[in-house]
């Protein structure tokens, strides 16, 4: 029985040792198990922090991209209106009464006639132009109203066409004007 002993003793103590690496080995299992579990949900953590910065950026971007897209608006239906106030007054110009027209020709011609000696109006003025002055009428011109009175040797050509003095009068009241209409 001595023999027997010693199997069972070196049995009881191999069974043990493998209780004792089975308890290790699940300890180290564990170990990674909590481990893996950990890292897991550092990585959930850094994904759901990078997603919320990238909803976070692409809300932004998107309010960025809306709020300049409204301002393209309003500005567009700025410039619509002003188009629309600076058409009127091409317009109103257009159809002075011819009192009112003559009496504007008159005024330019007494104040700039002297400057020239040729002058240029539109043919609906052409005839009137010619009973005003004494200035070599050379022609007709595509214009609203005015005139152009021109020297001599054609060099200096002064623009008086109500074309042009609109175009001046609106590119510098611009400012004010959209100042006074749109705060």
């Amino acid at each position: 029985m001595g023999l027997e002993n010693v199997v069972n003793d070196i049995l009881e103590q191999a069974k043990t040792e493998v209780a004792t690496i089975e308890a290790e080995a699940q300890d180290e299992a564990s170990a990674l198990i909590d481990k893996s579990k950990n890292e897991a949900e550092m990585i959930l953590a850094d994904s759901k922090t990078e997603v919320e910065a990238n909803i976070q950026r692409r809300l932004k971007q998107e309010t960025s991209s809306a709020q300049l897209e409204i301002k393209r608006s309003a500005l567009n239906a700025k410039k619509d209106v002003l188009d629309s106030v600076y058409q009127s007054a091409r317009e109103a110009i257009s159809s002075l009464s011819p009192d009112k027209n003559a009496s504007m020709l008159k005024a330019i011609l007494d104040e700039h006639g002297s400057d020239g000696i040729r002058v240029y109006s539109n043919a609906r003025d052409a005839k009137l132009v010619r009973e005003l002055t004494d200035l070599t009428f050379m022609g007709e011109i595509d214009c609203i109203g005015g005139l152009i009175i021109e020297n001599e040797d054609g060099s200096i050509r002064q623009d008086y066409t109500f074309d042009r003095i609109l175009d001046d009068v609106s590119e510098q009241t611009l400012k004010p004007v959209s100042d006074i209409l749109f705060g």
